[in-house]
């Protein structure tokens, strides 16, 4: 697929995956969901692949939903469900939860770890997209906002759902309820974010983060715990969660990656992991 409104790299296992429209904001419209859904599939079954990292172009990570698309259906008596479907888009991350087989969610169901690299203004469907990845970054000052309830919307994308499970329903019912713009520094305090770092060395700290993942964490134990991180979110029962990961754990002892990760450890050298499968 020509890439028109994204750009993909991939340097030492790491993939890079920038929105681009600089020019808009980065702004979300169907044809970016399409390319970025695609571009995700497609590093998911990249064995050169470890970690993927999503940032912005220039000095924006995604101001929401381009405006032009808001005025369409302000103007019109289209259905927004109906008009958001395409049979023919790429399905990252579908099959492993019948939960996580639908926008955004999907994340949760990739084998690799996703880090939002949020290197500006991040709005509306853009606190969606970083609230369902693994980690999240953000650049000092960074502004972060759900817009809905200004522009007479409700919470969008299941950050009704996700956000309490973040940051507790008090903080997610201010954000969501008041629409009022965050600072990063802020957002780190509520829990939403793991880190903020300056303008002038943030992609290189989160690259560091990325590349650490990708050259000293097995890949293997890395999809296997964020199936657990995720799945045990969708049920109660703690007893069953332990149980689930002492067979795991048996299952694991029984791989290379277990093996070459002990050696390594003793050695006192780096672990030489198998490729993702």
């Amino acid at each position: 697929m020509e890439l028109k409104v994204t750009r993909c790299d991939i340097k030492n296992n790491v993939a890079t995956v920038r929105l681009h429209r600089p020019g808009r904001g980065n702004s979300w419209t169907q044809q970016m969901n399409v390319e970025y859904r695609h571009v995700m599939a497609e590093l998911d079954e990249n064995p050169d692949v470890r970690v993927v990292v999503v940032t912005g172009s220039g000095k924006q990570f995604c101001v929401g939903a381009d405006f032009k698309a808001l005025d369409h259906y302000r103007d019109t008596d289209d259905d927004y469900v109906t008009s958001l479907r395409n049979d023919d888009m790429a399905r990252p991350g579908h099959g492993v939860r019948p939960e996580y087989d639908h926008d955004m969610v999907w994340h949760w169901g990739l084998r690799k770890p996703v880090i939002a690299a949020i290197n500006g203004a991040c709005a509306g469907i853009a606190m969606s997209l970083a609230a369902f990845c693994d980690l999240r970054y953000a650049v000092a000052g960074a502004k972060f906002t759900t817009a809905a309830p200004r522009l007479g919307l409700p919470a969008e994308y299941g950050l009704a759902w996700v956000l309490p499970r973040l940051i507790g329903v008090t903080q997610a019912a201010d954000v969501l309820m008041t629409g009022r713009i965050v600072l990063a520094e802020e957002a780190k305090e509520m829990g939403f974010l793991n880190n903020v770092y300056p303008e002038d060395s943030f992609l290189d700290h989160v690259m560091e983060t990325a590349t650490y993942m990708a050259e000293q964490v097995s890949p293997m134990a890395t999809t296997t715990t964020k199936r657990q991180l995720y799945g045990e979110l969708m049920q109660h029962d703690v007893g069953a969660a332990v149980e689930a990961s002492k067979r795991l754990i048996g299952e694991h002892m029984r791989s290379a990656d277990y093996r070459e990760g002990v050696s390594a450890f003793q050695d006192g050298r780096a672990p030489n992991f198998e490729p993702p499968k």
